[in-house]
This record gives structure tokens, sequence and C-alpha cells, in this order.
């Protein structure tokens, strides 16, 4: 028998990705399925693409979670604070898929989502769960909080630079696309076929909330400030994202010292792959893996960083269950898909 494992929100659509690698993972076992409004459902009503579609839901509420060796929380913002620290106190491991711990401070946080923090002083004890940055924080803490999916691909494309000082941190522009299931399973008009088919929109620009986080990560992982400009973008696909990060390069910097640097961060990263052509979505789609690719704009002295995960896995449950791996000591890469599927 694995490891026990919780998942709250087994319902959404990051919910029900963890549960199905978990369903497949040679060391944790799922003992407890938790739902919202389709508490009391069978598993198959709202995902029948998975198998041993006959497990009941039950609640999101904490009482209601048995001890198990780790709890993964897919709730929404706002909705796992209380939840997490309940089920901490009883002595289990939590990982965070939501936005409620990623914040490392109250400012921060307030800044992010507009409003205090419920329990601002346990900020501090969650590790900010990306590995390829925080891999030592994250195996040796019982509490993690999964980044968000715009700040894991953007994150990965601007730390190793920011790092070795070869691009200007205060002058970052990201430019991100992502599909509609990263907005969440809630019925919203402007998330309908009709409102998304066809088109594609910026929203949250100048304001949306996983730029504080960014800046966050790169101050803590690269040790330097960052100032970034985010704009994200819905396209009409289910899944994946695309993030195109510019900013100025230092004097002498060509596009294969970029690459280099690419290259030496990540040359032993099981899901982090350096490629010399731009990459597609439909490549990550259905794998943890992330693809970066680097140019050098001669003409502007502008680095130009491509970076495609896909929202559900590498920006969601698939980093969870890695961060999972780590923290039980367990090969980082069980469980987690290495390929994704095309066409």
């Amino acid at each position: 028998m694995g490891y026990q494992t919780a998942v709250v929100g087994a319902s959404g659509y990051a919910g029900g990705e963890v549960v199905r690698l978990l369903d497949e993972h040679p060391d944790f076992e799922v003992a407890y399925l938790g739902a919202h409004s389709q508490a009391g459902a069978a598993l198959s009503s709202v995902h029948p693409h998975l198998h041993r579609g006959a497990r009941v839901l039950d609640s999101n509420d904490a009482d209601a979670v048995p001890n198990v060796d780790v709890a993964f929380l897919a709730l929404p913002h706002g909705s796992s604070a209380l939840v997490g620290l309940q089920l901490a106190e009883r002595g289990m491991k939590v990982i965070d898929l939501g936005s409620d711990f990623r914040m490392d401070t109250p400012e921060r946080y307030e800044e992010a989502y507009g409003s205090p923090h419920a329990r601002p002083e346990a900020l501090q004890d969650w590790a900010y769960g990306l590995p390829e940055l925080f891999r030592d924080e994250i195996a040796g803490s019982e509490l993690v909080a999964a980044p968000g999916c715009y700040p894991t691909a953007s994150l990965l494309a601007l730390v190793p630079l920011v790092a070795g000082g070869v691009i200007e941190p205060t002058e970052i522009t990201i430019n991100a696309m992502s599909g509609v299931s990263g907005a969440g399973r809630s019925l919203r008009e402007d998330l309908l076929f009709g409102a998304v088919d066809e088109g594609v929109r910026a929203y949250g620009v100048t304001n949306h909330r996983h730029r504080p986080e960014i800046e966050m990560g790169i101050e803590r992982s690269a040790g330097r400030a960052g100032r970034v400009t985010f704009t994200p973008h819905l396209v009409p696909m289910q899944r994946g994202i695309l993030a195109t990060v510019t900013a100025p390069v230092a004097d002498g910097v060509t596009r294969r010292n970029l690459q280099d640097v690419f290259r030496t961060a990540y040359g032993d990263e099981p899901f982090v792959e350096v490629v010399d052509d731009p990459p597609q979505t439909r490549w990550v789609v259905g794998s943890n893996r992330a693809l970066i690719a680097a140019f050098l704009d001669e003409r502007t002295r502008t680095a130009v960083v491509l970076s495609a995960i896909d929202n559900l896995l590498k920006g969601a449950a698939g980093q969870a269950v890695q961060a999972a791996n780590l923290m039980f000591g367990l090969d980082e890469t069980a469980g987690l898909p290495m390929a994704g599927w095309m066409p």
C-alpha cells in the first residue's frame, strides 16, 4: 500500500488531473475525494474519462477528510486557506494548488489580491512549489503552495537570465496566451463557446494577480528585484500556455550565450528542455514538460524567450505531484507523463 492521499476539490479540472495522476502513481493511493456542489455524486458524473468512476465525492470540509499522508487542495482562490491550515494542524502534509499561500508576505498578497490575507502569519510556512527553482525548500517542507500556471511558464523563462546578469530585470515584458481550462470549470458567460471561439482577447491588463507573483519569484530565486509588464490572453483552445518574454540584454550578449545559460540551468532537469525552434503548446499538452527557446533580436538588443507548458499539468496538477515526490523522497519523475499527445 502506498502513501494515502486526499484530493479536496476533485471535481474541477485541476483536481481531476490530480486524481488521474495519483491513480497511475506507483507510490500514492487516493483515499478521499472532496467536492463542493458535487458532493454526493459519483466521480464519473464530473470526470467520465477517469477509471473507477463509481467512487463517490465527499465534502471539501476539513473535518470530513480522514488522516492521510498528504492532501492536495484544488480549490478556488480564498477557499483553501482555512482547510489547508486545519489539515496541517492535524499533522498532514498539504499541497495547495490554489493561490492562498503563494505569496511570501502579507503586503505582496494584498497587492496581488486586493484584500488582506486571513492568516498572514502562516504565509512564511509554505514553500513555493516550483521544483526547478526551489527544490531544496520543497523537499524539506510539510506545506507547499504550487505556483500559478502563468508564473511557472514565465519564471522558467526568466530566472536563469536574471540570475546570470544577462538581461535587465527591471524592463521585462511578458505576453502570455492560455487555453480556457486555465479559468477553471465554473460556469461563466465570458467562457461559453460562443464568447471564446474564433477570438483572442487580453484580460487583466496592467493589473493581473500573477504579475506580483512573477516579480516575487524573480526576487526569491534570482536574488534581484524584477519589474514586469504582464499581459495574459485567452485563446480558443482547451489547454496549454505559451509565454513570450522579452527584456534588454547586457552588452556583448549573443543568442548562443542565452542558449548556454538555459542549457546550464536546465541540463539535468527531467521536465525542462531547451529547444532551438519556437515551441508550440501542442508539443507539451498532456505532459509535465516545459519547452524553452531563446532568441536575440540584434537590432533592438532584446532577448526573446518562448516558454510552453500544459497549464493543467506543469502549471498545476503535474507540478503538485512533482512536489509531492520531492516531499516524500521519491523519484521526482514518478507518475508523471514525459510525453504529450499529437495531433
